[in-house]
Parts: structure tokens; C-alpha cells; sequence
């Protein structure tokens, strides 16, 4: 795996895994090899935004992930008997699952790897900064103080763990009538402030539209239908950083 980008967002509900979802996409719709793993065990979202999918072995034991959309792509939500279950699971479980989706799935060739990550700060982030060796953590919030006060929590973490905020994505940025009029519903410059308290980038803002929800609802997600010009505009401009720099190979740490 040459790029390995974590999604993160101290706070839960901000659309993280909208956002991993449709950014893997967009990677791959620039040509890029292109794997998603869903490392939101306590709320795995990417069957559903991707339609389902299924898992099968191959001749070594390994696991073949399903391919749509031009992305490869596993989740836990595949191997639980009924998709409502919860996952009742204390950290070394937690880290051991983690290890096996990297090491027990047979990806091939990988440019980028986008994982979305829980919300919080807690054993699912330590795990994922020890045992790989990321290119960088793309940060998602919604404009609001409540969404900002867990994100900052999220952005020192990854300092303290040495992992680079590569740019930070506001969600849920206002919404526009048919007419034209604008409602910031969830206030508005929340993900820019904090782009400059912490010297980094706001990668985009999105705002709410409807064609994103229905999109992931119906597994469809919204670039994978010809539309969400900006995730093509995050993905041209994480192609530009990543490859401007040495990558370094996976790191697996047992």
C-alpha cells in the first residue's frame, strides 16, 4: 500500500464515512488502485453506502474483498450474522481485527487506502497509528461548536501521535433552496477557524444536499452516479500532496 489515509472526526454524525466513501470513488475514478477499509467496528457503515458486498477466500486463505465502483472494500458489517448485531468488543479485539483486515485480505497493488475510522480518541485510533504507517489523517467536522470542541481533542491526538492533519473537511455547510437562498443551519465558518487554529488546510466545504443522503442510502454513493464535483477537487488535491513526497510501504506491526 503505497498511501494510507485515515478519515477521523472526534465527533460521531459529522458523515465521515459519507465522506470516506465518496472520496475512495473519486480516487478511483482518476485511475488510482484504490482500497477502503471500514474501521468503524461499533458502526460499520460501508455496506450500506456501497450496496452490500461479498466475501469470499481465495486459494492461500485469504480474503477476496468485493470491487465496486473501481474500489476494493471490507468491512466487519460482512461477516456479522445479522447486520443489527452490535459489537460488543473490548480493545485487543479490536486491535486484533484491525491487524486482519490488512494482513488476512488480499488487496493486490494499492495506492491509496482510505480507513474510516470511529469517532474519538481512544484504543481504535492508537491501534491503527501503531501497527501502520500513515500518510496522513483527513479531518471531517460540521460547522457547529459542539461538532469543533471533539475535533480540536481529535486533531491533538494525532499530533501527539506524530500523524499529519493533511487538511480538514466541513460537512453539512449550510443548505441552498431551489431559490437560491442559504440557511447555515449548523452555523458556518466552524471548519475554516479551525483549519487556521491548527496551520492547516480546509479541504472543502460541503454543504447539505439532498443527493448525497439518497445516494448513500440507496448504495449508490453520490460520485459513483457522475455527480459531487467536490470530492473530485479533495482528491485532485490529495493526489498533488501525497505524490509531491516519498510514500512509504505498509508497516505491519504484530
Amino acid at each position: 500500500m503505497k498511501h494510507i489515509i485515515a478519515v477521523v472526526s472526534g465527533k460521531g454524525g459529522v458523515g465521515k464515512s459519507t465522506v470516506a466513501a465518496n472520496l475512495s470513488i473519486a480516487l478511483a475514478q482518476t485511475g488510482a488502485k484504490v482500497a477502503l477499509i471500514d474501521g468503524d467496528f461499533y458502526g460499520p457503515s460501508i455496506p450500506t453506502l456501497f450496496g452490500g458486498g461479498e466475501v469470499k477466500p481465495d486459494h492461500e486463505g485469504k480474503l477476496i474483498p468485493p470491487v465496486k465502483f473501481g474500489v476494493k472494500y471490507i468491512s466487519l458489517g460482512f461477516f456479522l450474522q445479522n447486520p443489527d448485531d452490535p459489537v460488543i468488543w473490548r480493545g485487543p479485539m479490536f486491535n486484533k481485527a484491525l491487524n486482519q483486515l490488512f494482513n488476512d485480505v488480499s488487496w493486490g497493488d494499492v495506492d491509496y487506502c482510505i480507513i474510516d475510522m470511529p469517532p474519538g480518541t481512544g484504543d481504535a485510533q492508537i491501534s491503527l497509528t501503531q501497527m501502520v504507517a500513515l500518510s496522513g489523517a483527513v479531518v471531517v467536522t460540521t460547522p457547529q461548536e459542539v461538532a469543533l470542541a471533539d475535533v480540536r481533542k481529535s486533531i491533538n491526538m494525532l499530533r501527539k501521535v506524530n500523524v499529519e492533519v493533511l487538511g480538514v473537511i466541513e460537512n453539512m455547510s449550510g443548505f441552498v433552496t431551489p431559490d437560491g437562498q442559504r440557511f447555515d443551519i449548523f452555523g458556518s465558518g466552524g471548519g475554516e477557524k479551525l483549519a487556521q487554529t491548527f496551520g492547516t488546510r480546509l479541504l472543502a466545504s460541503i454543504p447539505l444536499i439532498e443527493e448525497i443522503r439518497v445516494g448513500g442510502d440507496e448504495g449508490v454513493p453520490i460520485v459513483a452516479s457522475g455527480k459531487g464535483e467536490v470530492f473530485h477537487l479533495i482528491a485532485r488535491d490529495l493526489i498533488e500532496t501525497l505524490e509531491s513526497r516519498p510514500s512509504e510501504a505498509l508497516k505491519i506491526v504484530n
